[in-house]
């Protein structure tokens, strides 16, 4: 099972210390220290140059690899002694409390988060006094994403409440989750007990969640490769074909597509595949005058319908 984003976040800052004491360590033997595999080692590698002592930049990991060896350009840089200005200390005061305060962390770690944080109040001085002036609430994904860590880390069953943008409806099912993830925006993967099947649920689409007694126990599943992306159409999906206006080319760049053609007046036709084309229909609704789609014609009806409701509604 993927290990959860506080279990994540706790190798890679033993990872960090890991590799300041070996310098020019190899990718296989750093995974396997670490008892991971050495796709995952790259990926939290991917992340490391993107964290330093300082939001300001200039004070980031320089950390890279040719695929091979790991190569740390600036540890001495970045060991030097931290010193933070008002405006950093208020931030991560702040952001310290409000984490604190989420649904579904662990004691420990809620206990130790607050260890850190008095300290880092006794060492800003005045600038504490102003962080306690200010606050931050979680929207609703903040609570749903605690509740799918701590299931994950507990390996028990979740119930929630599912909006599907495809079918314009709430569904509620059980699922096993496997891992969260980020592309763009926040996702569980999870076994499906109604479906089942391996699911992809984005968790700002969660309308209720709750985690359940039952053990959860997904199948043995191979991590999809998400660096191309979360949507990755295959050969056997339906092909759907698009025609947009020039203020509709930002969908060529968003969406995969195996072609897209000039059209006369500066516009594309676009022709992709998609294992739920009826998920088109949203994408036919925005782009209003500056889109049509072409086929399959069954769905371009079901779009011109859609089109015609909403119209009537909003006269209405």
């Amino acid at each position: 099972m993927a290990a959860n984003a506080i279990d994540q976040t706790r190798r890679m800052l033993s990872l960090v210390t890991y590799l300041r004491e070996r310098p020019g360590a190899h990718v296989a033997d750093v995974a396997r220290a670490f008892g991971i595999t050495e796709d995952e080692l790259i990926s939290d590698l991917d992340v490391l140059p993107m964290c330093g002592t300082s939001f300001r930049g200039g004070d980031l990991l320089d950390i890279d690899t040719d695929g091979d060896r790991i190569w740390w350009h600036n540890p001495d840089d970045v060991a030097a002694p931290l010193r933070l200005a008002a405006d950093e200390a208020t931030a991560l005061l702040v952001a310290a409390r409000a984490v604190a305060t989420l649904p579904g962390l662990r004691e420990g770690d809620r206990e130790a988060l607050l260890r850190a944080t008095a300290k880092l109040e006794a060492a800003a001085g005045e600038v504490a006094g102003a962080s306690s002036r200010l606050s931050v609430t979680f929207e609703s994904e903040g609570g749903v994403f605690a509740e799918v860590d701590r299931a994950i880390s507990e390996r028990r069953r979740l119930w929630v409440r599912y909006y599907s943008p495809a079918r314009d409806e709430l569904t509620e099912r059980e699922v096993d989750p496997i891992r969260l993830f980020a592309v763009g925006h926040t996702y569980m993967e999870a076994w499906c007990r109604l479906s089942e099947a391996r699911r992809t649920f984005r968790l700002d689409r969660v309308a209720e969640i709750r985690i359940l007694d039952e053990h959860a126990a997904p199948p043995e599943l191979e991590l999809r490769d998400l660096s191309e992306g979360l949507v990755q159409p295959s050969a056997e999906d339906p092909e759907v074909v698009v025609e947009v206006g020039p203020g509709g080319r930002w969908v060529a760049e968003y969406y995969p597509h195996d072609r897209a053609d000039e059209l006369p007046d500066g516009g594309l036709r676009i022709t992709l595949r998609t294992p739920a084309p009826a998920s088109l229909r949203r994408l036919a609704l925005r782009l209003g005058s500056d889109g049509r789609i072409v086929a399959p014609q069954e769905l371009a009806d079901s779009a011109r319908e859609a089109a015609t409701a909403a119209l009537a509604a909003y006269e209405g």
